[in-house]
């Protein structure tokens, strides 16, 4: 607002609440002072609407940060809804090379829609349309959420889901498909094959034991 408008405002407000505007007339200037310099940012429109949804739910006189707030929890509001992307090709009018220009329409664009003159431009999905159908395409046709590539890097790191996927991939049995039977080891199913520690606890296995290969083999049978 600017201060021209402020008086306006503040009478708009004793219409609701006399106890707004003093008597003394420098007190009134310096009260309508002191509205502009929190008001500057906000819209005139905006402030009179403010006062009337204040004293719609409260008793209480209204103060200039009471409109303030309502109108900074609006913008955060718009702007947390927009990208604070500019798509330069929505305007051929700039120059790609005019750095100045293009910040000034970036500019332009954010407080177009923190005025509520733009509605807010959202992240555009991609679970959906062109973009959406060739991820699905290309996922099926590496067949597995890791490539073979990846997963046979990661081979030395993790021994054990590297044997298993090598033994599904040549058509053996998969040994973690059971639990194991030694006794000295009693994997559950899914889970690697452990021994004894020397010196107490437990190692995993790279291998399952051969027992419950045997075991895999025969269930399969």
């Amino acid at each position: 607002m600017t201060p021209d408008q402020i008086p306006d405002l503040l009478k708009q407000v004793s219409y609701a609440d006399p106890r707004i505007l003093p008597e003394d007339p420098q007190e009134i200037a310096g009260l309508a002072g002191l509205w502009a310099v929190v008001l500057a940012d906000v819209p005139a429109e905006f402030a009179m609407q403010a006062v009337g949804a204040h004293y719609a739910k409260s008793p209480y006189p209204i103060k200039p940060s009471d409109i303030s707030t309502r109108w900074q929890a609006l913008v955060h509001d718009r702007m947390s809804r927009h990208t604070g992307t500019f798509e330069p090709t929505a305007h051929p009018e700039l120059d790609p090379d005019d750095e100045a220009g293009y910040r000034r329409a970036l500019a332009a664009e954010r407080r177009a829609v923190v005025m509520g003159q733009q509605p807010p431009t959202p992240l555009a999905a991609i679970t959906a349309g062109p973009a959406a159908e060739e991820v699905e395409r290309r996922m099926a046709a590496l067949g597995d959420y890791m490539p073979r590539t990846v997963r046979d890097a990661l081979a030395p790191y993790r021994p054990a889901a590297a044997a298993r996927v090598e033994a599904i991939r040549e058509g053996r049995p998969d040994a973690l498909a059971i639990a194991c039977p030694v006794e000295t080891c009693r994997a559950a199913t899914k889970q690697p094959c452990t021994a004894p520690r020397r010196g107490g606890g437990r190692r995993r296995l790279s291998q399952p034991h051969p027992s419950r290969l045997d075991a895999a083999e025969g269930a399969a049978a």
